[in-house]
């Protein structure tokens, strides 16, 4: 079992010279010989320092790990190692990846689509301790859109695009507390130790979930201290001026924590915050975030908020493609198919459950100015009042309606949708229209709301 006769390259065994040794014995004592282990006794520092480690491996050589190489190490009189923890699999559907299912999801496909750090993010925390993980397409859309656009991207979004309408960027603490912020204080605080006593029992997930915990958390402390509503007094402009620095200062303790996992990502909310402060000891105490700096005019968006309906129809068009080109390539007297031939019917959307719908936010608005976008013939400005704000929402609707038919018309907004950026303008939300022909028809309340209403 750990000798071959196929082939001579190996280590030979002195006693068959028709054997050589492979993979277990010379894969395994290279853990140690790396390090600079001499079986006579004059091993290296780097050993000493070194050995005995921890294995970190698939649990499917769980076996090789776990007795073969034990013995060796108590053959040569070796410390064993501290802790061999085989990690679960990836499964595609709750099955195991197979070129001849056709089922294959590849890495570079997946970086190619949605970038790396999303993946890498996805992998991560989608592979709970001692259980194998899945993975499909709509579930790392899915993924995506709840916790990276949603809970981090829309976050650092808002908290940056605050802090440069009240305070054109500037970062300041006048440290004019409320018995709120100590809900936040305290969690980001706990963050660190929490994700560190995670990641030493290699439960990598919960330590992520740690981490958006504290980003959930600083969602909520908007909600709770609604710094649009203290920009209507100036008398609360220095407690407004310490809401944007908690706000700032939580995004900068997620991003330090994040950085383990999602390095590109981190690095760039670090860098709008224009922050030195990027070390694990700067999470020791609530308050380093510097001060008197500004952060970045206008903060590009993280991650963009994936169409899985269109994302899924030209996926599946790409791999129609492939395959005709394949077959294409394989019998070059067969004639292409007609475009009408090819068209395959749009598939409906997967059926979801009532914490899927939950997740959007829809609420009454009134439009109380409207205007055409220069750089654009299909798109209307909308200044559309919240009731606890005016949000600034482009539709592309400028050949169905004129701005005047617009204001002091009542509209549905879905309101979490992160910012995004169309002709030069800033769109903060999207109105929902219906189709009918060919035409783009609004939908409205069929009675006057109150603007800011919660649409069930």
């Amino acid at each position: 079992c750990v000798s071959r006769t196929s082939f001579k390259w190996g280590i030979p065994v002195d006693f068959d010279p028709k054997h050589v040794i492979y993979v277990w014995v010379d894969a395994l004592s290279n853990y140690i010989t790396s390090l600079g282990y001499d079986a006579q006794g004059d091993s290296s520092e780097m050993y000493k320092k070194y050995w005995p480690a921890t294995h970190i491996i698939g649990k499917d050589i769980l076996r090789f790990h776990t007795i073969y190489w034990p013995i060796f190490l108590m053959a040569l009189g070796e410390p064993l190692p501290r802790k061999v923890f085989g990690h679960p699999w990836l499964l595609v559907d709750n099955g195991k990846m197979s070129k001849s299912k056709g089922n294959v999801i590849y890495a570079e496909d997946l970086v190619d689509a949605f970038g790396v750090d999303a993946v890498r993010y996805f992998c991560l925390h989608e592979m709970p301790f001692a259980q194998d993980g899945n993975i499909t397409w709509e579930l790392v859309i899915e993924r995506i859109n709840s916790d990276l656009a949603n809970v981090l991207g829309n976050l650092v979004s808002r908290t940056i695009a605050m802090s440069n309408k009240y305070f054109d960027g500037t970062v300041t603490n006048p440290r004019v507390y409320d018995p709120v912020d100590e809900g936040l204080i305290s969690t980001a605080l706990a963050a660190k130790e929490k994700v560190e006593n995670r990641m030493e029992e290699l439960r990598v997930t919960d330590a992520l979930d740690e981490i958006f915990t504290l980003l959930r958390r600083t969602n909520k402390y908007i909600d709770e201290t609604e710094p649009w509503v203290l920009a209507r007094d100036e008398a609360n402009r220095d407690r407004l001026a310490t809401v944007l620095y908690n706000l700032l200062e939580s995004i900068r303790i997620s991003a330090v924590l994040l950085e383990s996992f999602m390095p590109e990502t981190a690095g760039k909310i670090l860098d709008m915050l224009g922050t030195e402060q990027r070390s694990l000891d700067s999470l020791n105490s609530f308050g380093n975030l510097e001060t008197g700096h500004k952060v970045i005019r206008k903060a590009p968006a993280l991650f963009a908020r994936i169409d899985e309906k269109k994302f899924m129809d030209e996926l599946t068009a790409r791999e129609e493609a492939k395959e005709q080109s394949k077959k294409a390539d394989e019998n070059p007297s067969q004639p292409a198919q007609s475009d009408e031939a090819q068209a395959a019917p749009q598939p409906a959307k997967p059926e979801i459950v009532f914490d899927d719908f939950a997740k959007i936010e829809l609420r009454v608005g009134t439009v109380t100015a409207s205007e055409k976008v220069k750089k654009s013939k299909k798109l209307l400005k909308n200044q559309v009042d919240l009731g606890t704000e005016t949000r600034q929402i482009l539709s592309g609707i400028a050949q169905y309606y004129s701005p005047e038919d617009m204001v002091g018309r009542q509209v549905i907004v879905v309101t979490n949708l992160a910012p995004r950026k169309m002709a030069g303008e800033v769109s903060e939300g999207m109105i929902l229209c219906a189709e009918q022909g060919d035409r783009v028809v609004l939908v409205s309340p069929d009675e006057k709301l109150p603007a800011g209403a919660v649409v069930c």
